[in-house]
């Protein structure tokens, strides 16, 4: 009874797979964008804002090692809206139509399109903390295994948040402008790059739209958890974000939302 769901959702997570580990320049574009940040923004960054950061887990720790998260982060944003241009593509050429006709619930083929993005994701933050494990950030295995969860977490909810717009966006062409609408104030409006407080001492307004920003919640959950420490707050703002974004995409991919809106 369970052989034909898990034999569907293994097919799309092997597409999706196969689709990306065949372009190798979107590969490799995923890992440029945040080995810049750290390589050479991070230097700059700490020299400006002369952060002597002292994190919850009572330790000191260095810029680069405070901004792996929010990178992380950031592939997993970037790798979310990327699967929902893919979204989009499917669905101009007809294989989102004829993937929504199988004799499975909506909610779970939308589901296992979420799990393939979140898996494409994953491969990407795997191979970027490899980098920077070679490039000298301090990093444990225990670590690195108790973020996992928390990672996957976030890339759940990033990829529903590309789904919904996906669900909403009709047209390749108008994509790029809505996915730099959505994810530059997304990572700059966070602790991706710098903390709460720094945030607050410039605008008690920006600080705000921090701290609704779910993005911000995936950022600090990473953190803790790399730490191996686990933030509740992060980890329920998270979870919310992700059945939010998730049950918005399954009625805007609704059979008769999709006519009201054409």
């Amino acid at each position: 009874m369970l052989a034909h769901p898990a034999r569907a959702v293994g097919a799309i997570v092997t597409r999706e797979l196969r689709r990306y580990l065949s372009q190798r320049a979107r590969f490799l574009a995923a890992l440029v964008r945040p080995l810049i940040w750290l390589l050479v923004f991070a230097a700059g960054f700490r020299a400006a804002l002369g952060l002597s950061i002292i994190a919850p887990y009572q330790t000191y720790i260095t810029y680069e090692t405070y901004i792996l998260p929010g990178l992380c982060g950031m592939i997993l944003l970037f790798s979310g809206m990327q699967s929902s241009l893919s979204l989009v593509h499917d669905r101009e050429s007809g294989a989102m139509r004829l993937l929504l006709t199988a004799p499975l619930p909506r909610w779970f083929l939308l589901g296992a399109k979420l799990l393939a993005g979140a898996v494409v994701g994953l491969v990407q933050v795997a191979a970027f903390l490899l980098i920077a494990a070679l490039y000298g950030i301090k990093l444990t295995w225990i670590g690195v295994i108790s973020a996992l969860p928390a990672l996957i977490l976030c890339a759940l909810m990033l990829c529903a948040l590309g789904l919904l717009l996906s669900a909403r966006v009709r047209q390749l062409e108008n994509f790029a402008g809505v996915m730099n609408f959505v994810i530059f104030p997304m990572f700059f409006l966070s602790t991706a790059l710098y903390p709460l407080w720094k945030m607050q001492e410039s605008s008690e307004f920006l600080a705000w739209l921090c701290r609704v920003n779910p993005f911000t919640h995936a950022v600090e959950l990473i953190r803790f958890a790399l730490y191996g420490q686990l933030n509740l707050p992060a980890l329920g703002w998270t979870v919310l974000a992700l059945i939010v974004f998730f049950g918005l995409a399954v009625w805007g991919y609704e059979p008769a939302r999709s006519r009201v809106s054409r």
